[in-house]
């Protein structure tokens, strides 16, 4: 039932439920919550540099079909079996879609249904049966972005990896957030490029904190396994600016040794401004962030994996485009040239 407010703008739609009673009606199976728990510790060990596996966060830049996305991460499961000894593939199950003008398909927690109204109670419940989904029929656990703190609850015990996004990672909620999480969260450069923010995002996440979160005033122990995205900037003039290259890797290198950080890492987002969302110049990029690893020792301890932009079919299309598994959001490559692409990559490694 609506509820009125004549001093205020806001129309209260209903109550949602809470994130226990969610999980509670979608539970993990427990078969499934023990390989997580093993596959957690391996990325952990990743990101504090206890094993030299390397890690690939790959899928759509927006989950927006259940169907797809496990079609997907079969596909991508197929290729995991192929590269274990190297790579530690990790889905990219993003359902929430940050949007620059607030306009346009915002994720699947928005709109279950890309082609009609939002309903995020129905959201709520569809994005936790996919990554559910994602993870029994794949047994590779996903990873999502974090774009609204309160809800990261409803999906605490199913997601192995976090990301904070380039507008997210200067709000203090996001950070203190993360300050509570168990698992790996990257906090992308922002925007502007502004390398400081990102490692200071890095230290609040890290530590200890004391803050309001849904409606409760909680403690948190910090998060050791927070870690840097490069993801490449914007300019004043609306112009790209790559952050990937050597010399880019090896300012952060030493950005870092002047912070009190624990598991310096990084993880190199391939797409975005670093390719000026040119989907297919990620396989060149990844190439070239491969090269300055192996150039130099500082930027191989450095650097943990890659976030790649990928689907079924390469490009784009409208919402009502009707190409199944094609992004509906940014470009991304295809599924051929992406298990190429990671066979290459373990080659190089």
């Amino acid at each position: 039932m609506a509820l009125g407010l004549n001093d205020m703008s806001f129309e209260f739609l209903r109550k949602l439920p809470t994130p226990q009673e969610v999980k509670d009606e979608i539970p993990v199976p427990a078969n499934i919550a023990s390989i997580k728990e093993k596959r957690d510790a391996e990325i952990k060990d990743v990101i504090a540099s206890k094993s030299d596996k390397f890690l690939l966060i790959v899928g759509p830049c927006s989950a927006d079909n259940e169907d797809a996305v496990v079609d997907y991460t079969l596909r991508l499961k197929n290729v995991q079996e192929k590269v274990s000894d190297k790579i530690i593939i990790i889905p990219r199950v993003y359902t929430n879609k940050p949007r620059t003008t607030g306009t346009g398909y915002k994720g699947m927690l928005h709109q279950p249904d890309p082609e009609k109204s939002s309903d995020m109670l129905a959201g709520l419940y569809a994005i936790r049966k996919m990554h559910i989904k994602v993870m029994t029929e794949s047994e590779l656990m996903p990873a999502d972005e974090m774009l609204y703190p309160e809800n990261y609850w409803f999906l605490s015990d199913v997601l192995s990896y976090v990301a904070v996004g380039a507008r997210s990672v200067e709000d203090q909620q996001h950070r203190l957030t993360v300050s509570g999480m168990e698992v790996p969260a990257g906090m992308k450069n922002p925007t502007s490029g502004d390398y400081a923010v990102m490692l200071n995002s890095c230290l609040a996440a890290q530590a200890k904190q004391t803050f309001i979160y849904r409606n409760w005033e909680v403690k948190t122990s910090g998060n050791p396994y927070a870690h840097t995205i490069l993801r490449g900037a914007v300019n004043k003039h609306g112009q790209n600016i790559p952050n990937y290259h050597y010399e880019d890797l090896i300012r952060l290198v030493n950005m870092y040794s002047t912070r009190e950080l624990t598991n310096p890492a990084c993880i190199i987002d391939t797409n975005h401004s670093n390719s000026g969302k040119v989907y297919y110049e990620q396989k060149r990029i990844a190439k070239e962030v491969l090269h300055s690893m192996k150039h130099s020792p500082d930027v191989r301890g450095l650097v943990k994996g890659l976030m790649i932009e990928s689907y079924i079919e390469p490009g784009n299309q409208k919402v009502d485009g009707g190409v199944y598994g094609k992004s509906i959001t940014d470009p991304c490559l295809g599924w051929n040239e992406t298990e190429k692409l990671i066979y290459e990559i373990a080659d190089l490694l």
